[in-house]
């Protein structure tokens, strides 16, 4: 499918894999300039050396939890690449997790740190671009844990919620100017993060890796009605779509990439 977005220029950060990276890559196969960033300079490298020789791909280091580094980041693309059209905010952590009585404030203040005020600070840098031109496209990305809260992972779901009515708040400020704001949710995606928290379930649960993933779905989300994680092409097919000329008329909206998952509140 043509998604018209060839010759537009497109920032998707927390690129260097999972989600991001596969977004990335479905963009720069639609014809837009793709840039890629992340908060390590060597996994970036590694993450586009992976998409191939192109003269529209860019890579660019910066944390997101810091706006001075994302200014500088912003000031170089500007002169190296251009003024961005298109901005998926992909980067993200799991955060702090536990029973609420065994999370200090610590732990909250550092997931809400990148999970929330991150995308707060790419999007207020990158704002002027997307609004310049009268045509752009933002896609945060949210999570089910957003309006599905679990009780063991309540920073990163209040921040997923946050997230949500950040994007909600947008669409209606921006739409009129041609800026079009939606968010993706996706549930339970085969990615370094889930990888790593399957790891650490199986050594808690003495099981192998295969076993610590059925028993996750069979327990911890059991309305996942497809029983499998998610592929990170599954979810970059809907945010490539949202970035594209084919959802002129979507703006505001949460696609829920989840298997069919359902609220359990």
């Amino acid at each position: 499918m043509d998604l018209g977005i060839e010759g537009k220029i497109a920032l998707v950060t927390g690129s260097s894999s999972g989600i991001g990276w596969e977004t990335a890559r479905v963009l720069l196969e639609e014809g837009a300039t793709v840039i890629l960033t992340g908060k390590k300079q060597e996994k970036l490298e590694q993450a586009t050396a992976k998409l191939g020789t192109n003269d529209k791909l860019f890579h660019y280091a910066a944390d997101i939890t810091s706006s001075e580094e994302l200014k500088t980041m912003h000031d170089k693309i500007a002169e190296e690449v251009g003024k961005i059209d298109i901005l998926v905010q992909s980067a993200g952590i799991t955060g702090a997790q536990g029973l609420f009585h065994e999370i200090d404030m610590e732990g909250w203040e550092s997931t809400l740190e990148v999970d929330l005020l991150g995308p707060v600070r790419v999007v207020k840098e990158f704002l002027p671009d997307l609004r310049d031109g009268g045509w752009g496209r933002l896609v945060l990305i949210a999570s089910e844990d957003a309006v599905q809260p679990y009780d063991d992972e309540l920073p990163y779901c209040c921040a997923k919620a946050g997230i949500l009515a950040f994007a909600k708040g947008l669409s209606r400020t921006y739409a009129r100017e041609g800026l079009l704001v939606n968010t993706v949710s996706p549930a339970f995606i085969e990615t370094p993060m889930t990888d790593a928290m399957m790891d650490k379930r199986s050594k808690e649960l003495n099981v192998s890796k295969d076993e610590a993933i059925q028993s996750f779905l069979d327990k911890k989300r059991p309305y996942m009605e497809l029983k499998r994680r998610g592929q990170t092409e599954e979810v970059a097919a809907v945010i490539a779509f949202l970035c594209s000329e084919k959802a002129s008329f979507v703006n505001g909206s949460n696609y829920r990439v989840d298997s069919g998952s359902v609220a359990t509140i």
